[in-house]
Formats: C-alpha cells, sequence, structure tokens
C-alpha cells in the first residue's frame, strides 16, 4: 500500500485524495486555507460550472494544449456524470453545454467531493501550507507548521495558480516544480478583465453593451468573442472581454502590441447600419447626431463615441454629409482601445502558464524527471476557454493522478 501526500485542497486535490484513498492507498492531504475547496466555492458566481458537455482539447491552450487531450478521453463529461453520481452529486446541463449542480450551489459541489476524500479514507489536513518539499532515499519528506510529515512514495504537487490570491492562490507548486529540475512556463492572469488607454472610458463605467470583441494582436486580428461588454472604471469587463483575455494577457506578458474593436451592432453589416442612420439624419433633421445615435446604442456612449470618432454630437441630421455617416458606422462596429494591462491575478478566474507539460505523463500525470512526483490542475501549462473547462481539466488530471499514486511502485 502507498503512502501518498497531496498538495492542495482545491478541486483537483481532493479528486485525486479520493481515488488515491478508494484504491488502497495511505493518503494525507495537505491544505494551506482553513478549509477545502475554496476555490470551488467561489466559482460561477457561488453556483460552480463544474463541467461542459462540449469537451475538446481545442478549448484549451498552452505550449502544448494536445497534453489534455487524453484525459478528456479517459474522463469526459459522461464518465464525470457519472462520477458524480455515485458520490451523490445530481447535474444540471444547459442548452449552451455548461454544467452545473442541481441544487445551483457550489456548496453541494465542494461538499460532495470532500466526503468523497474523507469516505475513502484520506485524511485532511487543514491551515497546513507545505513550505518545503524534499526526496530522500526513495521518500519524500515536506515541512508544514515546522513540523516534518515523512515516509511517503509519492507526492501531488495540486496547488493551483497565482490567480485569487485572496482565496489562497500563491505560486509555490512553481517553485516546487522548479526545485525538483521542472521548467515553468511563464504565469499571466487569464479569463480576467482588460485595462484600456483612453481619457474617456471611465465616464461610461457601468454601461453594459451585448456587441462582439475582436482581439487584435501586433494589429493583427487574432480572435473574435460575441456577448456582454461591460465598461468599468479602469476599462473593459463582460463575457466577451473574458474570452479573448487570455491570448490578451498572454501577449501583454510577451509585451506584444494588444487592442480591441468593439462592435456595438453586431447585428447589422457596415451599409445597413450606414443607411440607417442616413434614415434617421434624413427624417429628423433638426436633431442632433447624438440625439439621433440614441435610438441604436445608450445616451450614456454616444457622445463619447462621437468624439473619438472626430464628430462634433451637436451637429444637425441636416447637416451630416456621406462621409460622415461612414465614418460614425465604422465607429459603431469598429471601436478600438489599445489594451494597457490586465486586471491581475487578484480579479482572474484562472492563470495561464504553469509547470511545463513536456515532463509530465499525460497519462499518469507523473513527472519524468522525478520519480513518484506528479502534478495535477492549474499548476499544469494548461489553461481551458470560460463555462467549466478549467475545473474539468482539474477533475480529469486530478483522477488520473489519484490512479497514478495508486499504482506499485514495482
Amino acid at each position: 500500500m502507498n503512502k501518498v501526500a497531496i498538495i492542495g485542497g482545491g478541486a483537483s486535490g481532493l479528486m485525486a485524495a479520493g481515488t488515491a484513498a478508494s484504491s488502497g492507498c495511505e493518503a494525507d492531504l495537505f491544505e494551506q486555507n482553513d478549509r477545502v475547496g475554496k476555490k470551488i466555492l467561489a466559482t460561477g458566481n457561488g453556483r460552480c460550472n463544474i463541467t461542459n458537455t462540449g469537451l475538446s482539447f481545442s478549448a484549451y491552450s498552452g505550449r502544448h494544449p494536445g497534453f489534455a487531450a487524453y484525459g478528456l478521453k479517459e474522463f469526459g463529461f459522461e464518465q464525470f456524470e457519472r462520477f458524480c453520481r455515485s458520490i451523490g452529486l445530481l447535474l444540471d446541463v444547459k442548452d449552451d453545454g455548461r454544467v452545473y449542480p442541481l441544487s445551483n450551489d457550489a456548496r453541494s459541489v465542494a461538499a460532495a467531493f470532500e466526503s468523497f476524500a474523507l469516505d475513502s479514507g484520506a485524511r485532511i489536513h487543514t491551515g497546513h501550507p507545505v513550505t518545503d518539499i524534499k526526496k530522500s532515499g526513495g521518500l519524500f519528506e515536506l515541512s508544514s507548521n515546522e513540523k516534518q510529515f515523512k515516509g511517503y512514495q509519492k507526492l501531488l504537487i495540486a496547488t493551483g495558480s497565482e490567480a485569487a490570491p485572496q482565496l489562497g492562490g500563491n505560486d509555490s507548486g512553481y517553485r516546487f516544480a522548479v526545485n525538483f529540475g521542472h521548467g515553468v512556463e511563464a504565469t499571466y492572469p487569464s479569463l480576467v478583465q482588460l485595462h484600456v488607454d483612453s481619457s474617456f472610458h471611465h465616464k461610461m463605467a457601468g454601461t453594459k453593451i451585448n456587441g462582439e470583441t475582436t482581439l487584435y494582436l501586433d494589429r493583427r486580428s487574432a480572435a473574435k468573442a460575441g456577448g456582454d461588454i461591460l465598461f468599468t472604471s479602469y476599462g473593459v469587463s463582460g463575457f466577451s472581454i473574458l474570452d479573448i483575455s487570455q491570448r490578451a494577457s498572454s501577449a501583454l506578458k510577451a509585451s506584444g502590441h494588444v487592442s480591441i474593436g468593439l462592435n456595438l451592432l453586431p447585428g447589422f453589416n457596415g451599409q445597413s447600419l450606414a443607411a440607417q442612420i442616413a434614415r434617421f439624419a434624413k427624417d429628423m433633421p433638426g436633431r442632433s447626431i447624438n440625439t439621433l445615435l440614441t435610438g441604436l446604442i445608450t445616451i450614456k456612449v454616444a457622445p463619447h463615441l462621437l468624439k473619438d470618432a472626430g464628430v462634433d454630437p451637436d451637429i444637425k441630421g441636416g447637416q451630416i454629409t456621406p462621409k460622415i455617416i461612414r465614418k460614425i458606422a465604422h465607429k459603431l462596429q469598429d471601436w478600438r482601445f489599445e489594451i494597457t494591462d490586465t486586471h491581475g491575478f487578484k480579479h482572474a478566474e484562472v492563470s495561464g502558464g504553469g509547470v511545463g507539460t513536456a515532463q509530465i505523463n499525460e497519462k499518469t500525470m507523473e513527472s519524468t524527471l522525478v520519480s513518484g512526483l506528479y502534478f495535477s490542475g492549474e499548476v499544469i501549462d494548461i489553461v481551458g476557454k470560460r463555462g467549466g473547462y478549467n475545473l474539468h481539466f482539474a477533475w480529469a488530471s486530478g483522477r488520473l493522478a489519484g490512479k497514478g499514486l495508486a499504482e506499485s511502485q514495482f
């Protein structure tokens, strides 16, 4: 029977601890917080978007995103749903593929996985931040709360990432990996709000538009996403922003030029939008263009868009030329903003970068450099799209790691 240690009591660590213990391991899980599953409780605005029915490695990024494929095949949505039923957790599948607990409460998820680990025989040590890991004589030992815990044949690093430090996010897993000779890809915030360079965005703070965002990297179109666009005091947020933020943040980390183009009226093509503005101007020649535009976009945005387009908001409809109309129509569908930064790890849902996948066995999650050392979850250089993909990789990699921990070394 293997004696194993799991560092980190998040989604991946709980899955691994329960899986290893149910396979006969003597499993100790060490969690720095006063309770396990804190990040689980915060996901999906407290509802927990637990997985997605449309799982594919194409939904993931990293230096080698195909690394995720084996775990998704071995522990895909159907296998995960059956597993959840077996631990008393029923799921609710939405039309768009997102999946939540039937209770619509993240606490149900955290409780179910904690119970799975405990019922399987794992020991959970909360309030135990691990500060050091060593391997001597073929066995791992770790330091926590000025105590030494020794005699582990295998050890899993499931510490998560730097995202959400207020919930315990930190870089300890990367440091442990480096100490054992592993390479770590540069980390960056992902699924995060973006800062823009403008003198007026803060005047539109709180305004939400259902539009489309195009990401430009070095002035070339690189990605596009539809959904909410929310102007904030620092820049932009909303689902369409979060969906392009991974590539934006990665490019910022590499010192690339990053900008976005906002399409505030994706239901129009350029020609039909210009024609609509022209009709407004012709039918209401005495109204200002600022007033005319409020028939298309909110009054809180219209004057700032016009000024940025170089158009006087007070010009009357009867004075508007075809050239001005084309300029306004273009701005409405490709309003450019330079991106200067992200809103940081504190506000990021996940982190990109992490322990390099080239030195991890994709089938067992074991290090190819250090026998008996495993990695799972967000500490690895795999980051998914919004919509339950990151949590599923945590579950799947934790499941594989738990099975790997239970395998005999001989």
